[in-house]
């Protein structure tokens, strides 16, 4: 027993002298500046598409324009860019619209009046007059005609009155179809074409 003892101290010394003398020893990982780059590219992307995804669901979205009836201002298959983030329709703005009154389609049309403005359209002399004054349209294609809808004197509370730049061709507040337009159903206003690139423009 004693000799059992006698060794099994001999070993404990010997493992206290032998930390003594080298010391111990702890391994540290490190990461590779490549691994550490190619983590940095990953989140710095992925949080790029994230900040693209939520500006296009909430204040941007990209809106193709489908026929003529807002030429020469937009043309058929342009490509712009609309916003709504605390947006509220101003006479003269471009507005995307989900619907009309009988029509289910979205549509890109320009707001002659807003809510609490008179209106007037003079179809014989082709005039349209907000509160007193005549509009200067030199944006306008074709002959501003009468269609079956009903021209209101005042626009009511939370409506808009609009055309498309295209008179001659457009459907729009003059038609039955598409009506006095609800705010809530105003998308956006279109800020500026971005395709084709060779009509890239900001639209006032």
């Amino acid at each position: 027993m004693d000799s059992e003892v006698k060794n099994q101290e001999q070993e404990k010394t010997e493992k206290e002298i032998s930390k003594k003398k080298y010391g111990a020893k702890t391994i540290h990982l490190k990461k590779s500046e490549g691994t550490a780059s190619l983590y940095e590219w990953v989140h710095s992307l992925v949080f790029a598409v994230a900040v693209v995804v939520i500006l296009l669901t909430f204040f941007i979205r990209l809106v193709d324009v489908s026929g003529t009836s807002m030429k020469q201002t937009l043309q058929h298959e342009d490509k712009v860019i609309v916003t709504n983030f605390f947006y509220t329709p101003k006479q003269g703005d471009i507005v995307v619209i989900s619907h009309g009154a009988e029509y289910s389609e979205p549509i890109i049309k320009r707001v002659i009046a807003t809510e609490g403005q008179s209106l007037e359209i003079d179809f014989k002399s082709e005039s349209v007059i907000v509160d007193g004054v005549e509009l200067k349209e030199d944006y306008i294609q074709g002959h501003t005609h009468q269609e079956d809808g009903e021209i209101p004197k005042v626009i009511p509370e939370g409506k808009v009155f609009v055309m498309g730049d295209n008179r001659g061709v457009s459907m729009d507040s003059r038609s039955r179809k598409i009506g006095l337009i609800d705010v809530d159903d105003v998308i956006g206003k279109a800020r500026c074409v971005v395709y084709p690139f060779t009509d890239m423009k900001f639209l006032g």
